[in-house]
């Protein structure tokens, strides 16, 4: 035979004199301070009013009445309590006010919430991979959380980053774009948006540019990343490729590559290229076009495949490493050792497969050392570095020589390893 259940407890009935009105006030400052989830030893009451003066008096036992604004020993109250029949002070404000709080652990739950936040934030894939992007995780926390809210922050950051994912963009129009990268919404970066903004400020961040602060300005700075870029002026040069296949591209590629020319591909070859295929094989990718031309009249129709980004590379760079990648050749970028190329490098690397191609630390001294360099004690200063994420030593021994090297200066020793490409060394 099952045991018959256990009635759940009630809460002793309290005496009317403690529940009163005139004690109310009482109650709801010893609850406000028992729910601080700190230790508490008197509570600071007042104003009050004559009744609630007379109140307490009456409750502690006093010969006359406390001042307005009273402090009441918590041990004194527990005994005054305890005697009037009310249990302890704590059973009797939860009855009267409501359940404890613990304002001290809720705070520690935020203030850890708020620490993961922009732990995460800081260790997100894309600012690693561009750790120029630094500066704009520091203005992302010094604005506060969207809404006092870690969920709503966490949001709009995780959209922002998608957005920056997917830059640049391949020559669509701003509403296109975003309706392709936000579910659908084609209004989602509208100008004033706060995702528009953020994500705006990110750009501006990376490139090394003011805020944009008019529409004018905005749109600019959209169309560098690749958003309504159109598919005729934007172009790629490259020079020595020569994929199979008889689709528009290819056959470019090999015309040019023949008469030891480059070529300008414009998006819109790039985006439909038609039958291609490339040879598993080394493609070198520069950041200046003068290293390309001086490729070319060094070693003419040999001369090995080549992509110039002309800077930051736009929309028809990326698509162009991406097929080149795809179709089996090896990706390896080299630019000037300053501030700004350190970043083009590490957009290049996290947008496309590529890999360093003499851009460490020892080539940069190697470089800076070098005879022809040293002749000239003023050279320019490398600007704002940013850490080189595959050489975190890179960008510390550029702040210390306090010099950049431009990629024109070691176009000899970038055209040396060019020529072992070709087969055998080409001269002018």
């Amino acid at each position: 035979m099952s045991a018959a259940p256990i009635p759940p407890r009630l809460p002793p009935l309290l005496p009317p004199h403690l529940t009163g009105p005139r004690l109310r006030p009482l109650w709801q400052a010893v609850h406000d301070r028992l729910s601080s989830g700190r230790p508490v030893s008197g509570v600071r009451l007042g104003p009050l009013d004559d009744d609630e003066r007379e109140a307490l008096a009456d409750l502690l036992g006093m010969d006359r009445l406390p001042d307005q604004r009273p402090t009441v020993r918590l041990t004194r109250l527990e005994d005054a309590v305890a005697e009037a029949g009310g249990g302890t002070v704590r059973d009797l404000v939860t009855q009267v006010i409501g359940p404890l709080g613990d304002r001290d652990a809720e705070r520690r739950r935020r203030d850890a919430e708020r620490s993961a936040l922009w732990s995460w934030l800081a260790s997100h894939d894309t600012v690693r991979a561009e750790p120029a992007l630094t500066d704009w995780t520091t203005y992302c926390r010094t604005q506060g959380l969207v809404d006092g809210s870690v969920t709503r922050t966490r949001d709009l950051l995780s959209a922002a980053l998608a957005v920056l994912a997917a830059l640049p963009a391949e020559g669509e129009p701003l509403p296109v774009f975003a309706a392709r990268v936000r579910h659908g919404d084609p209004h989602a970066l509208d100008d004033g948006t706060r995702l528009s903004s953020l994500v705006l400020r990110a750009l501006s961040t990376l490139y090394g540019t003011p805020v944009p602060d008019r529409s004018h300005a905005r749109r600019e700075l959209w169309s560098r990343a690749g958003v309504a870029d159109d598919d005729l002026s934007t172009t790629v040069l490259a020079a020595g490729l020569r994929p199979s296949g008889e689709g528009t591209l290819s056959r470019l590629g090999r015309i040019c590559s023949d008469a030891g020319h480059a070529v300008s591909l414009t998006l819109a070859q790039v985006r439909s290229p038609g039958e291609f295929g490339f040879p598993v094989r080394a493609v070198h990718i520069t950041e200046n076009p003068s290293v390309l031309a001086l490729a070319l009249r060094r070693f003419g129709p040999h001369c090995p495949p080549l992509v110039c980004t002309s800077g930051w590379p736009n929309s028809a760079a990326v698509r162009l490493l991406h097929l080149l990648a795809a179709a089996g050749a090896t990706l390896h970028y080299h630019g000037d050792f300053d501030g700004e190329g350190i970043r083009i490098a590490a957009h290049v690397m996290h947008k496309t497969p590529a890999v360093p191609w003499r851009m460490t630390t020892h080539d940069y001294l190697t470089a800076v050392t070098d005879t022809a360099l040293t002749d000239t004690p003023q050279g320019p200063s490398p600007g704002r570095l940013t850490e080189a994420p595959w050489d975190p030593t890179l960008t510390t021994a550029m702040a210390a020589h306090g010099r950049a090297v431009m990629e024109e200066t070691v176009t000899d020793t970038l055209l040396d390893d060019l020529s072992r490409e070709t087969g055998s060394p080409m001269s002018d």
